[in-house]
C-alpha cells in the first residue's frame, strides 16, 4: 500500500527519511568533533590520524548520503504527491545545494589538514601556520552549513506552509 499525503501521521515526517537524515547529521558531527578534539591537542600525530580516518569515513558516508538523500527525498515527496514546488521542499533542496557549497571545501582542506599534520609529525616540528589558517576556514565552514542542517532538520519535520512562489 502506498502512502498518499493525505496519510500524513499528525504532519510528522516519514519515519525511514528522519531516521536517515538524523543517522546522517550524527555522523557528520561526530567526525567533526573528533577533528576539533584532535586539533585541540596540537600533536600532529595525533591530528594526521585523525584526519585520516575522517577523510575517509567523509568520503564513504557523508557522500555517499549528501548524493542518496535528496534522491531519495525528491522520490519520496514525488510518491507521496508533493509537488517539489512546495515551499518547504523547495527551500529543503536549497539548503542541501548551500550545505554542499560547504561541505565540499571542507573535503579537500581536511585532506590538506592531514597532509600538513603528517609532514608536522614525520620531521618532529610543530604545526605550521598554514594547517593552522586551514583549520579556521575549516572550522568557520562548519558553522552556516551545521546551522543549515538544523534548519532542514525543522523543515523535514515540521514541513511549513512557505510562500515561495506567487501564483
Amino acid at each position: 500500500m502506498r502512502w498518499r499525503p493525505d496519510d500524513r501521521l499528525d504532519r510528522n515526517c516519514p519515519p525511514a527519511a528522519c531516521s536517515g537524515r538524523l543517522r546522517f547529521d550524527r555522523n557528520g558531527v561526530g567526525y567533526r568533533l573528533f577533528m576539533v578534539m584532535a586539533h585541540r591537542t596540537k600533536d600532529p600525530a595525533s591530528i594526521a590520524h585523525t584526519a585520516a580516518i575522517v577523510v575517509i569515513a567523509d568520503m564513504l558516508f557523508t557522500a555517499t548520503a549528501a548524493i542518496a538523500q535528496p534522491l531519495t527525498g525528491i522520490t519520496l515527496a514525488l510518491n507521496l504527491g508533493w509537488p517539489l514546488s512546495e515551499g518547504w521542499i523547495a527551500l529543503s533542496l536549497a539548503l542541501y545545494v548551500f550545505i554542499g557549497l560547504f561541505w565540499l571545501p571542507v573535503i579537500v582542506i581536511q585532506a590538506k589538514m592531514r597532509d600538513e599534520a603528517r609532514a608536522s609529525a614525520q620531521t618532529g616540528a610543530p604545526l605550521t601556520p598554514r594547517y593552522m589558517r586551514l583549520y579556521r576556514i575549516w572550522f568557520a565552514c562548519g558553522i552556516p552549513a551545521f546551522l543549515a542542517i538544523v534548519i532542514l532538520l525543522w523543515l523535514m519535520t515540521a514541513r511549513p506552509e512557505i510562500m515561495i512562489w506567487a501564483g
